[in-house]
């Protein structure tokens, strides 16, 4: 195909992250919520984040097996449907208030991301130019990031009608109608799910091409230096990232605030910001590798604004919403929110540069890329580790600068290593 960068596929691939965002990053609401009525400590809750993202590390190779198999087009429909089955899963989870249930339909639900990402993540890359790579995922990302805000807006709009939840201890009645309010959003998710499905598998998506020969003579896609060390940087990069967008939910309701399942939307807000500034500064005005620095320098000063301002304060908020109508959050909070945007950008850079030179290896590395979402099943749960540790989620963000650091890394040398 041409290396001219066409309308309709990226259509079509930017309706898919948005559903990506949407499904993913309905968990930091999901969270708070389970936490409730499944009676969880917050170690017992971050296993939502933990059955979500392990579903990447154990199903990439098979599902890279299977995208080899049946091509990109034919793996994303079917991955909308494993995502759609999962969804319906909720169902008898929500019927039967078991948190087993509900971890095995997130497993599902991701089991199917998991193929879905595996081959709309490299078709991003491959379908144009490699120099504007970055800018195009960074246009994915931001369709993703913008469903992150409206996921925990829908889901608090459509099941905690109660201004008071997370503030105050829910009779067995309460739970048991927000148990069962649980299912309607699953079921229209199953059905869009469904629908997105036939789209893709009846549009003429065009086939992608990588070049045949890779920069290295070899037969292991674990010879490339610069691919294995920028799937340990996305690692550490998912790992935050979850941290930063489904633990702040769990901070404010730990804080004693209200509306905790919709905190989610400030981290997804920030990360809006951040792709748009992405779009309009990489290559114009920044390059790839120094936006990848900056955004690691960015999260290690906002990790010790979060750990080192005070939760009594509300004056960062105060300032910066001005005369707006947003409610003020304490300032611990808004450094956690703020996150969002030193991470933007980490993702849509690590991509390209990580893949750059594998030819024939490129859907091998990218399944390495894809199994490094553990991050976000085992960091959050040292996270939550750490608070229990500390007896406060505030210095268990400190576990952020050791993630920053690898993505510093990245940045400064190891994207660059082609050899060991």
């Amino acid at each position: 195909m041409s290396k001219r960068t066409s309308l309709f596929p990226m259509l079509i691939i930017g309706v898919l992250f948005f559903i990506f965002g949407f499904v993913t990053w309905l968990n930091g609401s999901l969270i708070p919520f389970l936490q409730i009525i499944c009676d969880l400590s917050e170690f017992e809750a971050l296993f939502v984040t933990f059955a979500f993202y392990i579903a990447y590390t154990v199903m990439a190779l098979p599902m890279s097996y299977i995208l080899g198999k049946i091509g990109y087009k034919n793996a994303m429909a079917l991955g909308l449907f494993i995502m759609a089955v999962g969804s319906l899963l909720f169902i008898p989870a929500a019927l039967s208030g078991a948190y087993l249930v509900f971890l095995f339909a997130l497993f599902t639900l991701a089991t199917g991301l998991t193929l879905l990402q595996s081959a709309s993540n490299p078709y991003v890359v491959l379908i144009g130019p490699q120099e504007s790579a970055a800018v195009r995922i960074s246009i994915m990302g931001l369709l993703n990031k913008f469903a992150g805000v409206l996921a925990p807006l829908i889901f608090t709009a459509l099941i905690v009608t109660d201004s008071s939840f997370g503030s105050q201890r829910l009779s067995d009645s309460d739970i048991q109608a927000l148990t069962t309010q649980l299912m309607l959003p699953y079921i229209l998710m199953a059905l869009m799910l469904f629908f997105l499905m036939l789209i893709v598998k009846l549009s003429p998506l065009p086939a992608v091409e990588y070049e045949e020969q890779d920069e290295l003579d070899t037969t292991s896609v674990f010879s490339f230096a610069h691919t294995v060390l920028g799937a340990i940087a996305l690692f550490f990069y998912v790992g935050i990232e979850v941290i930063a967008g489904d633990t702040i939910g769990l901070y404010a309701q730990s804080l004693g605030l209200e509306s905790a399942t919709m905190f989610t939307s400030y981290t997804m807000g920030f990360m809006v910001l951040g792709y748009l500034l992405g779009i309009i500064a990489i290559a114009r005005f920044i390059s790839q590798e120094r936006a990848l620095v900056l955004s690691a320098l960015l999260g290690i000063l906002f990790i010790l604004g979060a750990v080192y301002s005070s939760p009594s304060s509300q004056m960062i908020s105060s300032f910066v919403w001005g005369f707006t109508t947003l409610p003020l959050i304490p300032d611990t909070l808004f450094f956690v929110a703020l996150l969002g945007l030193s991470n933007a950008l980490v993702w849509p850079i690590i991509w390209p540069l990580a893949l750059k030179g594998l030819g024939r290896h490129t859907p091998q590395g990218s399944a390495l890329l894809i199994m490094a979402i553990a991050g976000g099943a085992l960091l959050p749960l040292v996270f939550g580790k750490l608070s229990e540790s500390f007896g406060s989620m505030q210095e268990a963000y400190l576990l952020g600068i050791v993630c920053y650091f690898f993505i510093l890394m990245y940045g400064l040398f190891w994207h660059k290593k082609r050899e060991w």
